[in-house]
């Protein structure tokens, strides 16, 4: 007797806008967000040899750089009551790659679900020669349909990449090779049409399970060369947590040492490296304004978490209301505690 086939996995593509989305809108070519998510698949008609079936819906038409927290609050939880009804075998979001990793992280602080999301975008408009958003849908939507990425934590496709969320940096303006991930690499590739897992996440970051419902502001504020601290003061004023960028390991200039220790008295201010890579160090160094001294002053290191996740994970935790400790160990390295997600 004949086995009865399997469905067809079904993708939804959502559409928030950027580079993929941009045709020129005025008389010195310009680029602006235009086209519809239905448009951007009818730039991929290597999708119909793949077998899945593609939803397509679109969400907002912005620039990355004009996307907000609130927006990605509000779809991440259209996603997880979709995740929930299991109408989908995938999801693909389709963004600007200005605040791609930064979106995509926030993303998988917001959403836990089985059925695999998958960030993309392009580094070159429709209209250009070259143009890489086909190419990245083609390999987001093949990744998204892969029963290798459920379970997975939200990933990133480009180039032909899958990189963690966690992982994930933009390290070029203008390049198609432009996401990296400078700690462990991509999780593996997109190649003859089908998902190559190489490895897969360390771990996956738990959602925060209260809603975001008190206001919090946080900031980032990065160490330079002769920096003394006196715009670094007024801004304390200002913000509910702040984000130190410190030079390597986590270090900051002397000067800084008494207004950051009276700061985290009052506020969260943690702790990451400026470089892009590796980790903020506790104990190697014992200068004033050396990761230990700061530690020892109340400061949270952030681990292996670059400072513009560090302050969507601190935004996210204030914002549910979140007590010291709770931030203590969310920030974690990667492996100290079961809950850190450095």
């Amino acid at each position: 007797m004949t086995k009865p086939s399997s469905p067809p996995p079904t993708v939804l593509v959502i559409s928030l806008g950027g580079t993929i989305t941009m045709t020129p809108t005025t008389a010195e070519g310009a680029a602006k967000p235009t086209l519809s998510a239905e448009d951007l698949l009818a730039a991929v008609p290597q999708l119909a040899a793949t077998g899945i079936v593609v939803k397509t819906q679109s969400f907002t038409t912005k620039p990355g750089a004009s996307l907000t927290l609130d927006e990605i609050e509000d779809l991440a939880g259209q996603l997880r009551a979709m995740d929930g009804q299991g109408t989908f075998d995938g999801f693909v979001v389709a963004q600007g790659t200005d605040t791609l990793e930064e979106t995509s992280y926030l993303l998988s602080l917001l959403y836990a679900g089985e059925t695999p999301l998958i960030v993309t975008g392009a580094m070159r408009a429709p209209y250009l020669a070259g143009a890489d958003g086909p190419a990245n849908l083609l390999a987001s939507v093949t990744v998204a349909a892969s029963p290798q990425a459920r379970g997975l934590g939200v990933l990133v496709v480009f180039n032909d990449q899958v990189f963690d969320a966690a992982r994930v940096r933009k390290t070029h303006s203008t390049s198609t090779n432009a996401f990296t991930a400078p700690d462990t690499g991509p999780l593996g590739t997109v190649a003859e049409g089908r998902l190559r897992l190489l490895a897969v996440p360390a771990h996956k970051p738990l959602p925060l399970s209260a809603a975001m419902t008190r206001p919090a502001r946080v900031g980032v504020y990065s160490a330079s060369l002769g920096d003394d601290g006196t715009l670094l003061a007024p801004l304390l004023d200002q913000v509910d947590g702040l984000v130190i960028a410190g030079f390597g390991v986590g270090h900051v200039p002397a000067t800084w040492v008494r207004i950051l220790q009276d700061a985290a008295e009052r506020i969260p201010v943690v702790l990451a490296s400026r470089t892009g890579g590796g980790t903020t160090l506790t104990h190697a160094y014992g200068f004033d304004g050396s990761e230990k001294d700061l530690l020892s002053r109340g400061l949270i290191g952030a681990g292996h978490l670059d400072p513009y996740k560090a302050r969507l994970l601190l935004t996210v935790l204030l914002r549910s209301g979140a007590d010291r400790d709770s931030i203590l160990a969310s920030f974690a390295p990667s492996g100290t505690t079961p809950e850190g997600r450095g």
